[in-house]
């Protein structure tokens, strides 16, 4: 066998042309399918991490009370003791996936008034450190400071504006709390955000989690315990060890463990694009197949009186198909790992400078990343070349079967 692959080398070497041809036509398909498979795996990776991060954490734990109210945000449906959760969860040793972030949070209604001026507001509440890498909105102060103090408070650009509020200035928050009495706190404006989302920046305002807990007078509860991993792929498995670790706390029996993918319809949202990014890759795949099958029949076609010769001269039918099979192997090989190296080359490229969609989220309601990034795995590369070298055989067989059929006399009298 090993001199039919050193005649599907030396045709490959021989007609360079050829070759290139082929080639580029694989590398192309497989570079595509590689950039396509890392960009759409980072655009679910972000969408993912936005709606994580924002709303329900990889892993969430409330009560089933809070469930059904969610979208009120009742604050009288707390995780009684979250500081006992966060230490069982951080105790963890073989938590699925890294622990990233855990923490608490606190998100409630109300009216800000100033002088003749009054807007609905949403409070948010969490650990100002831990915060800082999920809520990103340190990262978006345009005036002041990001929170650092009890009694401090950082709200919307647009927000402020609507107000007539400024930094340095004070917000007189009222709102009901936990034991359903309406109470009064002042707080001392600190920064502004602005986000380039319009209703986080005209709606949303942050204070720290301890001035919320005694505002509205939860006794130290907190509405949710929010967990972060490295790897949002692995929560279902976190939430059972979480499950495990939690049992044995005081009212865990009334608590709730839920990964983010029984949380609300997005979950949803993100399997049908998963469908159909995989969709796309079907048709990709086809189109490269297509091409392929295409060279390969011309090979065929050129080489009708080479192929009628070394039948003429005793080359049997196997040894045809073999050799043309060995040579779009040869190609596929060569054009897919060129694709998978460009592929692969150009997703790294992305997965650091990233596609900025600002300018297209500006009406989104929660905080996005509006920066997209992929995904940049080596794995990715490793299938994308296993499938462009797959391909190429497989579509190599239709013309090598033709090559191995034909008759000698009529192949020699053809014009090549």
């Amino acid at each position: 066998m090993n001199w039919i692959f050193d005649m599907a080398r030396r045709n490959i070497r021989r007609n360079k042309r050829r070759t290139i041809l082929a080639a580029t036509s694989i590398a192309l398909a497989v570079m595509l399918m590689t950039f396509l498979g890392g960009m759409m795996a980072g655009i679910l990776d972000n969408m993912v991490r936005n709606l994580t991060r924002s709303d329900m954490g990889h892993v969430r734990i409330v009560t089933t009370g809070f469930v059904s109210r969610s979208r009120f945000m009742p604050v009288d449906e707390l995780v009684p003791d979250p500081d006992a959760v966060m230490a069982a969860i951080e105790g963890i040793p073989d938590l699925p996936g890294k622990l990233v972030t855990v923490t608490e949070r606190l998100m409630f209604g109300t009216l800000l008034s100033n002088g003749p001026s009054t807007k609905a507001a949403v409070g948010f509440a969490g650990d100002a450190a831990r915060e800082a890498g999920l809520m990103d909105l340190d990262r978006s102060i345009v005036e002041g400071r990001y929170i650092s103090g009890s009694g401090e408070t950082i709200l919307g650009r647009k927000l402020a504006g609507d107000l007539g509020f400024k930094v340095g200035g004070s917000m007189l928050v009222v709102t009901q709390g936990a034991d359903f009495g309406l109470h009064i706190k002042r707080f001392n404006i600190v920064g502004l955000f602005a986000t380039g989302l319009n209703q986080l920046d005209g709606t949303f305002f942050q204070v720290p989690i301890a001035d919320a807990k005694a505002f509205l007078r939860t006794d130290g509860g907190s509405q949710q315990v929010l967990v972060m991993l490295d790897d949002y792929r692995k929560a279902g498995k976190a939430a059972d060890r979480i499950r495990e670790a939690i049992a044995p706390l005081p009212g865990a029996s009334g608590l709730l463990v839920q990964p983010w993918t029984e949380v609300g319809e997005y979950p949803g949202l993100i399997r049908m694009m998963e469908s159909i990014y995989g969709y796309m890759f079907v048709v990709i795949a086809m189109l490269g197949a297509f091409i392929i099958t295409n060279i390969l029949m011309m090979v065929v076609l050129e080489r009708k009186r080479e192929i009628g010769i070394l039948k003429a001269m005793g080359l049997r039918r196997r040894d045809v198909l073999g050799m043309f099979l060995a040579e779009g192997a040869l190609m596929g090989a060569i054009g897919s790992g060129i694709g998978t190296v460009l592929g692969m080359a150009i997703c790294y490229v992305f997965s650091i400078r990233g596609f900025d969609f600002s300018a297209a989220m500006g009406s989104l309601t929660m905080p996005i990343d509006p920066v997209f990034s992929t995904r940049f795995e080596l794995s990715n590369g490793l299938t994308m070349f296993t499938l462009g070298f797959l391909v190429s055989v497989v579509m190599s067989i239709t013309p090598s079967r033709r090559a191995a059929t034909m008759n000698a006399v009529d192949a020699i009298k053809s014009v090549a």
